[in-house]
């Protein structure tokens, strides 16, 4: 098991895969989206989007806690203080929208964060699946689909060199 340092210096084994889903699992658990789905099925679908896409083991615990601190399902302090790579962590916090932050700023962060753009891509991609957008209504499915172009704009044609990045 790697190891990556605690908050006090001394190296500390790093969360396994299974640890940060089961973290993810718990620190969701009850939440629903916006069809009332079990919320933690929206995180399975982007760490299996990630895992197909070629990403690694730290883009994979990204996409399980990719929501935690914007939701507050898990604070900040936890991310830092969490056995988890740097990468990791960044990547969580790229993800992380913040209030009244504008689209392009947030496309900006997640574009200048090594392994992000790939993570953010496996959730839009889930977001804007058809079969999960129809049971919305049609306004907001209108407005998601608006949203979720939008991003994938911002972020830049697929394939690009900051893909995997």
């Amino acid at each position: 098991m790697p190891l990556t340092p605690s908050p006090t210096g001394e190296p500390s084994p790093a969360l396994s895969a299974a640890e940060v889903e089961t973290i993810a699992r718990d620190a969701h658990a009850g939440q629903t989206d916006k069809a009332g789905r079990p919320y933690t099925d929206h995180l399975r679908a982007v760490a299996e989007g990630v895992r197909r896409r070629g990403g690694d083991e730290e883009q994979i615990a990204a996409a399980w806690l990719h929501d935690a601190v914007e939701d507050d399902a898990l604070s900040e302090e936890w991310l830092r203080e969490a056995a988890l790579s740097r990468r990791t962590k960044d990547i969580v916090l790229a993800l992380t929208k913040r209030a009244g932050e504008p689209p392009e700023e947030y496309a900006a962060r997640i574009l200048a964060t090594p392994g992000a753009r790939l993570v953010k891509e496996a959730d839009l991609a889930h977001n804007a699946d058809p079969a999960r957008l129809a049971v919305l209504d049609e306004a907001t499915r209108a407005r998601l689909t608006e949203k979720y172009t939008r991003m994938r704009a911002l972020l830049g044609p697929d394939g690009g060199p900051t893909a995997r990045s």
